[in-house]
């Protein structure tokens, strides 16, 4: 059995495939990056009654791991590069050799796989990180579930600048309900709920469009979303949209927030 950790800035995260080929995942906030490893690996193993000596090796990966020098608990622990394990991971869940990955996390990293061929194609500093960040300031919170929950009240209108706002007829392909500018309107009677889905509105939609670019640029037409921000209802409703305009197919995969570990599980 191979373990992966992923060990990200916010939260830790092991998967292994078990004998059926079945997913076995947990997750841990971070604390420090030997804290996290060692914690998590540890909650996996009492979790699933693992024996240590049935663990032939364990791949780290994430911004956390070049902080892990040696092996872990005497086991062999290798180092797997974070873009690669996000593209095997990806392509493992989707079930396809030709596909482009936004990965959501702090910031979202852009993979193309085609075939057994994983290229970084870039990013965005858009991310979980930007949304915590904002509603921090402007709704004075930083805890996401909270924000997620806030914005599931909000009314968008109140906040961004619509093309029907600016025109009675839709502008290219653009129909009227699309974002002329985020932010762009901000009524005065905008509640904290409008601004939490501002924040989230504005993010996703940036992660789309980039993602859009990419694909579009490799003759792709879909996107396979992974990562913390993979699971994010609003969020997945918003690139949906995106997707309806640009006929980009976003795809969000059952433990898609897993891909990463799951992929350095999978890597030699």
């Amino acid at each position: 059995m191979v373990i992966g950790i992923d060990i990200g800035s916010t939260t830790t995260k092991v998967a292994s495939l078990g004998s059926n080929n079945e997913i076995i995942k947990i997750k841990t906030k971070a604390i420090d990056a030997i804290t996290s490893a060692t914690g998590a690996f540890g909650k996996m193993i009492m979790e699933n009654h693992f024996r240590l000596e049935d663990i032939e090796k364990i791949n780290i990966t994430g911004a956390g791991s070049s902080k892990i020098t040696g092996n872990l608990f005497g086991i062999r622990t290798d180092k797997i590069d974070e873009m690669s394990a996000i593209g095997i991971g990806g392509k493992y869940l989707s079930k396809k050799d030709q596909i482009i990955i936004s990965n959501i996390g702090t910031g979202t990293a852009i993979i193309q796989v085609n075939g057994d061929i994983i290229t970084h194609l870039g990013g965005t500093g858009v991310g979980g990180g930007t949304i915590t960040g904002l509603a921090k300031e402007l709704i004075k919170t930083s805890e996401y579930s909270a924000i997620v929950q806030y914005a599931s009240q909000g009314n968008i209108n109140n906040v961004d600048l619509n093309i029907g706002d600016i025109t009675e007829t839709d502008i290219g392909f653009l129909s009227k309900d699309f974002t002329a500018s985020n932010f762009g309107k901000m009524l005065d009677i905008a509640t904290k709920e409008d601004i939490a889905l501002g924040i989230i509105n504005m993010a996703y939609q940036v992660i789309g469009m980039v993602s859009v670019f990419a694909a579009r640029s490799k003759n792709n037409d879909i996107v396979v979303v992974t990562g913390f921000g993979s699971n994010n209802p609003l969020g997945q409703k918003i690139l949906t949209h995106i997707s309806k305009a640009y006929s980009i197919n976003f795809e969000f995969p059952v433990d898609a927030e897993y891909a990463t570990a799951i992929g350095a599980a999978l890597s030699k």
